[in-house]
């Protein structure tokens, strides 16, 4: 784990799912649990099924079978393909069935790995070895990556709660050959091997960090989909489409850019065009900013770009209905919309001194100035 920013006194060295903090797998992906305190009416084949959490927020369901007297933040000890995993009981009861629809996972068909026993001290104490090993393992399967000229970046290490199997979450660009890098880390770490290629988005999830709102990353505190994210959503929304503003850390476009982009089409459903062009006297006037939350649209005469004209979203459609029935209006001056300049002049009622009192310019001194004395 070692996150190295929790609080808590219970483990100096990173809080090993003990504190509250953030930055690696205390609360990500959390669920609000609001069945918590109602009764659940589920199915009785749900009923012992739990939600087991394991590092960066990776979960899965499985079974009690063995009718376990457990609650929610257990340590337990599930069943794997060999061996066990170690993980903490996230959620049970109503909740279950809401999941596992929202996962598309049909519990009739799936068969699940069952909840073995509460984790043991023995337990505990093989797992958390096994995760002192990782940050080494990752640095040490990296190297060995670039000896062998692969293009892949390994980003993260997982082992299985008995330390007999590491998973290598890796990105790379296209189809990576790695049957010698297995064979390889196999040898120097003397477990078995499994290699996931995840995407960009996947990988800043696992990683987690702070976006540049300030806040921690959507990825890897609550977001589950990855929905795609265009460019028209910036356009939509118009803002400037500096790739190194709209993309976030994985380095694609901000999962964000998609929050607030059904409330901009909506507002664009009856707002004037950015191509509208207004027929004038003086001549045609072309749209060149819009603003759909104050409802004003800025616009030039052709042969003028340098002044620009205010004016109100009801204006410019009174407008566009009168050139549409053949006519001009005479200027856009008659439709604009001025600003009264509110501001206030304060003055010094306190008697405090000038800020610029100590910027007054410092005289010359030197053979110079006594050449000017002597020749007056």
């Amino acid at each position: 784990m070692s996150c190295n920013s929790c609080s808590s006194n219970d483990s100096p060295a990173g809080c090993k799912n003990n504190g509250t903090c953030g930055t690696d797998s205390c609360n990500k992906l959390t669920v609000f649990d609001w069945l918590e305190n109602m009764e659940p009416v589920i199915d009785q084949n749900l009923q012992n099924i739990f939600e087991i959490r394991f590092k960066n927020g990776r979960k899965q369901f499985y079974k009690n079978s063995n009718d376990l007297t457990l609650s929610i933040g257990d340590l337990v000890a599930v069943g794997a393909e060999k061996g066990f995993d170690i993980g903490f009981i996230t959620l049970k009861g109503g909740l279950i069935p809401i999941q596992l629809k929202r996962k598309k996972i049909d519990h009739n068909s799936t068969e699940f790995y069952n909840i073995i026993r509460k984790a043991s001290q023995a337990d505990i104490d093989k797992w958390k070895n096994s995760r002192e090993r990782e940050e080494k393992v990752k640095k040490k399967s990296r190297e060995l990556a670039i000896s062998l000229k692969l293009k892949m970046k390994i980003s993260d290490v997982e082992f299985q709660g008995d330390g007999t199997k590491a998973t290598f979450y890796y990105t790379a660009a296209g189809r990576v050959d790695f049957r010698q890098l297995i064979i390889s880390m196999a040898r120097e770490f003397n477990t078995r091997i499994e290699m996931k290629q995840v995407g960009l988005r996947e990988e800043a999830s696992r990683l987690g960090g702070i976006g540049s709102c300030g806040r921690e990353l959507c990825c890897s505190s609550w977001l589950t989909d990855f929905r795609t994210v265009t460019s028209s959503a910036a356009r939509y929304q118009q803002l400037s489409l500096n790739p190194q503003k709209l993309a976030g850390q994985c380095g694609k476009l901000k999962c964000c850019l998609n929050y607030e982009l059904d409330l901009y089409q909506e507002a664009l459903k009856d707002f004037p065009k950015s191509n509208t062009k207004l027929l004038t006297e003086k001549g045609i006037a072309y749209c060149q900013k819009i603003d759909i939350f104050k409802k004003i649209l800025w616009f030039v005469y052709k042969n003028d770009s340098v002044n620009w004209h205010k004016i109100s979203e009801e204006n410019v459609k009174k407008i566009i209905k009168i050139n549409e029935s053949g006519k001009k209006i005479e200027a856009l001056e008659d439709y604009t919309v001025y600003e009264i300049d509110s501001t206030l002049d304060f003055e010094n009622v306190v008697g405090q001194d000038s800020l610029t009192r100590f910027d007054k310019k410092k005289k010359r001194k030197g053979k110079f100035s006594k050449r000017a004395k002597d020749a007056k």
